[in-house]
């Protein structure tokens, strides 16, 4: 089915992030856009008060009429929806195209300029940026996010001029291979999801093939120090960038006062003087992507140093709730070593001789088996960690597989300790702690707010 063919949409599992920024894309179409979740949530109220139909139960006479016809209507169904759910069979079974929110995003890259961002880490940060800067530039954008941005509230940015569609692109069960990029960054190919891979060399295979999909007369900008190998089509420019070398760098870098500052070099236009508006080490990295990709489609040197200055960040990625001599909290979803690795050595950068304690809870019991001496090497940066019991996620619990295999290949000179989730509050309470960083993808982050009014309580 093509863009243009469709008239109406409906979506099976309208109330999860990602769905419903598909769903507003459509809205904003004008088209009709219906759907059920099981659920009534705020983001469901407010999708009905922009204009979508949603019911609450299984009920195929709740189904529009516009939402009646195989010819024009698209289905779209999260994962999570069991497959006996009568609105799916009805759907699957009277010929309708019914697709995974990846198909539909590669939908879009067949009918915009896709600028997607792949990468183990930092796609959600580098994509978020590169939206930022290309929405308040003359260019604009759509974009599609995996986390909540801060400039803009939300996962989604609607453009109702541009042809270009920024979308992060994910690796997970092979997703971005639907997509067919205009241009792309990957950002990292350490290996993850191994419990759909199997195996490393499957896992860069993976990449490999993704980079046969950028389109002709596109490009790819892949950091310099990753092992997947390109195979991109004839027509497809291939440029490099890290903090320090390739065709996109920095150079002199200052980092000072809690401020981050460096020129951008470009076989395109150098820009000096970039000021990074979320000032952490690892922004060097992903701003260079992110200005490789908006300078590769036309926005200006102002528009890039502006847009690098006023950009604040995503929810969960390195967000600060508190930040002063005294103490330091902030929240940050990684889960991978990679991941936990730069975490670590950034706060290190701004917080030169000051003690830092992370909290992690391990995400998934297949990753928690595969990666778990190398979590211990990542913590290991870290002067003290704690760490909670294991977040299944979809799993089922593997025998042997706790935190303690975590806990007992730490570096010894690490101060730790292992408590349940339920017991982080109390802990928070009785320390004092100097810098404190909540690390994973799990639901421990549920408990920030109340941890930052604890903290913010022993500073009156």
């Amino acid at each position: 089915m093509e863009l243009k063919d469709i008239k109406s949409v409906y979506f099976i599992g309208a109330g999860g992030i990602g769905m419903s920024a598909i769903a507003r894309f459509f809205i904003r179409r004008g088209l009709v856009v219906a759907g059920y979740d099981k659920t009534p949530s705020d983001l469901t109220h407010q999708l009905e008060k922009e204009g979508m139909l949603i019911h609450y139960e299984e009920n195929l006479d709740e189904i529009p009429h516009a939402c009646r016809d195989p010819k024009s209507c698209l289905v779209v169904y999260t994962p999570a929806i069991p497959a006996e759910h009568q609105e799916l069979q009805y759907f699957r079974q009277n010929g309708f195209e019914v697709q995974k929110r990846a198909q539909v995003l590669g939908m879009l890259t067949r009918s915009h300029k896709g600028l997607c961002f792949a990468g183990t880490h930092g796609k959600t940060t580098t994509s978020t940026m590169c939206a930022h800067i290309m929405h308040q530039s003359h260019v604009d954008c759509n974009a599609f996010l995996g986390g909540i941005s801060k400039n803009y509230g939300t996962n989604y940015i609607l453009s109702d001029k541009s042809d270009y569609v920024v979308i992060e692109a994910d690796e997970f069960d092979r997703s971005f291979h639907w997509l067919r990029p205009w241009m792309s960054v990957i950002t990292a190919t350490d290996p993850d999801h191994l419990d759909i891979y199997g195996t490393k060399e499957a896992y860069l295979e993976s990449f490999r093939h993704y980079t046969e999909l950028i389109q002709p007369g596109g490009a790819l900008i892949i950091h310099t120090g990753l092992e997947v190998k390109p195979n991109v089509q004839e027509g497809v420019k291939t440029y490099t960038y890290s903090r320090n070398e390739g065709d996109f760098h920095a150079e002199n870098i200052k980092i000072e006062n809690g401020e981050i500052s460096f020129d951008f070099i470009s076989p395109i236009e150098s820009i000096k003087g970039i000021e990074l508006g979320q000032p952490i080490p690892i922004n060097i990295d992903n701003g260079i992507a992110a200005m490789a990709m908006a300078q590769l489609n036309g926005c200006t040197a102002e528009e890039i140093k502006y847009g690098m200055k006023t950009y604040h960040g995503v929810d969960r990625r390195f967000d600060f709730k508190i930040k002063n001599n005294r103490h330091v909290f902030l929240s940050d979803y990684g889960h991978h070593p990679k991941e936990i690795e730069q975490s670590a050595k950034s706060l290190r950068e701004l917080f030169k001789g000051r003690k830092i304690t992370a909290i992690f809870q391990p995400h998934l019991y297949t990753r928690t088996r595969d990666f778990y001496k190398d979590f211990a090497k990542a913590l290991s940066h870290f002067d003290e960690v704690i760490l909670t019991e294991i977040y299944p996620a979809r799993e089922a619990p593997i025998p042997g597989v706790t935190s303690q295999l975590i806990y007992d290949n730490l570096d010894p000179k690490v101060e730790k300790s292992m408590i349940r989730k339920d017991e982080v509050l109390n802990l928070v309470k009785s320390r004092d702690f100097d810098v404190l960083v909540v690390l994973g993808a799990g639901n421990l982050d549920n408990y920030v707010p109340q941890m930052t009014k604890l903290i913010e309580a022993k500073e009156k």
